[in-house]
């Protein structure tokens, strides 16, 4: 797909003066505080995963929406994780495996979105969503967290194996957005980089060196990108690290 905005002026104004390609809409909006969440061996764990709808317009800054906290700051929140994005189309195939049905929240995401998929966006997007502008940084690294709250272990790896993810956003231009924004792309500077060419690369085809060095762009989140590097250094990588939990003790 080429870019929205002409080679001469790629900045987000123009983009959006020349008018932007509508992607998706945020059907809901959340944020949450840091709780204790029950963990096996009769353990608790502090996180925000727990999130709840946010009426009306939510403030988002760099580092995310305001009141928005996270229970481990070493793997979670800053610039290129501010927003977390998770397609409400996923809903239903995790809900078949679980048993049960599941309301959003379900996986700790501040947008829950339709009509986007993993396909749909890529590294480097650049999306007006309300008067924010915000930029595809990486797919989301699924951790126990998740698995904690469903009482399912296995949450985690079942969401890299469908390489149903979500993504996080950094925030480019802080704004406000709300419930039923449409969410527009500006502009595309790596079509060929969606989400779901990530997660195979990093879950699936761990070897696939040619891809991880065209996955190593400008735009990437840091985290994935020092991953992507020592993969490509030949180092090795424990993939269940942060799925399985936190230390014992």
């Amino acid at each position: 797909m080429a870019p929205i905005c002409s080679p001469g002026d790629r900045s987000p104004a123009a983009s959006h003066a020349r008018g932007a390609a509508p992607l998706g809409t945020v059907l809901a909006v959340h944020a949450g505080r840091v709780a204790p969440l029950p963990w096996t061996g009769g353990r608790t764990i502090a996180t925000a995963i727990a999130k709840r709808a946010v009426e009306g317009a939510a403030r988002v800054g760099t580092l995310g929406i305001d009141g928005d906290e996270q229970g481990d700051r070493r793997n979670h929140g800053g610039p290129d994780q501010a927003l977390c994005l998770f397609p409400s189309e996923h809903y239903d195939h995790f809900a078949r495996l679980l048993g049960r049905p599941l309301e959003r929240p379900a996986f700790g995401e501040n947008l829950t979105t339709a009509g986007l998929s993993e396909a749909a966006l890529c590294i480097g997007d650049r999306l007006r969503i309300g008067t924010v502008v915000a930029e595809v940084s990486m797919p989301r690294s699924p951790c126990y967290r998740v698995g904690a709250r469903h009482g399912e272990r296995r949450l985690p790896l079942w969401m890299e194996q469908s390489g149903f993810t979500g993504c996080y956003l950094r925030v480019v231009e802080p704004g406000t957005l709300r419930a039923g924004d449409a969410i527009a792309l500006l502009d595309r500077p790596h079509p060929q980089a969606t989400i779901a060419e990530a997660n195979r690369v990093k879950n699936r085809d761990r070897t696939d060196l040619p891809a991880i060095g065209a996955l190593l762009l400008p735009q990437l989140g840091e985290r994935w990108r020092r991953r992507f590097e020592r993969r490509l250094a030949g180092e090795l990588e424990d993939p269940t690290a942060r799925r399985e939990g936190p230390p014992a003790g």
